[in-house]
């Protein structure tokens, strides 16, 4: 079966600014995300020779998330300087890989994944999502894995079920007590990720 990788930009581009330091162009430019997302573009392309493959980007700026819910976001740090300059440079590398790159007004790196997995299986593809994000563990199907770049692990259903202790399907439920405080989500009052595990499992 042929398949879609899906690449969840923002959340490979963050784990490549926090994990790589000290780099920067001969013109002063910081350039340590653009070479970690540069390394794990080449380490996908070299060992999953993937069909298809495109990287959804956030814009940035108000969402369908923020009109649901104005505090949507509210508390998180606005993201450093020196990466917002390395923005432009990653999507400048990917369309030199021939990638293309996916963003939406409104809309969240999230929401197009979401999208784009569900038209992918519905069209007899494979989807392969590539992102450390806990909130795309729900897709996960008999269709559908996450690749976790951290291990380079793809999670099945029988993965999510060892990792969390529910099926996929009841994520949305087991996130939704336990809210979201990068996210400024409230929870259920009292109820951390064990407790809501054991409720919805039970």
């Amino acid at each position: 079966m042929p398949r879609l990788f899906l690449i969840d930009g923002m959340s490979q581009i963050y784990r490549a600014y926090y994990a790589i330091h000290g780099l920067s162009n001969d013109q002063g430019v910081p350039t340590n995300a653009v070479y970690g997302f540069a390394l794990m573009l080449r380490r996908i392309l070299e060992e999953e020779k993937p069909e298809y493959l495109a990287v959804a980007f956030d814009l940035g700026g108000v969402t369908v998330r923020h009109e649901k819910f104005e505090a949507y976001k509210a508390t998180r740090p606005r993201m450093p300087e020196d990466l917002v300059d390395q923005l432009p440079l990653i999507r400048e590398l990917c369309l030199a890989f021939g990638i293309p790159v996916i963003s939406l007004p409104k809309y969240e790196a999230d929401d197009i994944i979401s999208t784009l997995t569900s038209r992918a299986v519905e069209n007899g593809l494979e989807v392969v999502i590539v992102t450390v994000d806990k909130d795309l563990y729900q897709l996960v199907s008999s269709s559908v894995s996450l690749l976790d770049t951290r291990n380079m692990n793809l999670v099945d259903p029988a993965g999510v079920k060892e990792k969390w202790g529910v099926e996929p399907g009841q994520m949305v439920d087991v996130l939704a007590l336990i809210g979201d405080a990068s996210d400024n989500i409230p929870g259920a009052p009292g109820i951390g990720e064990k407790g809501a595990t054991a409720l919805i499992s039970g």
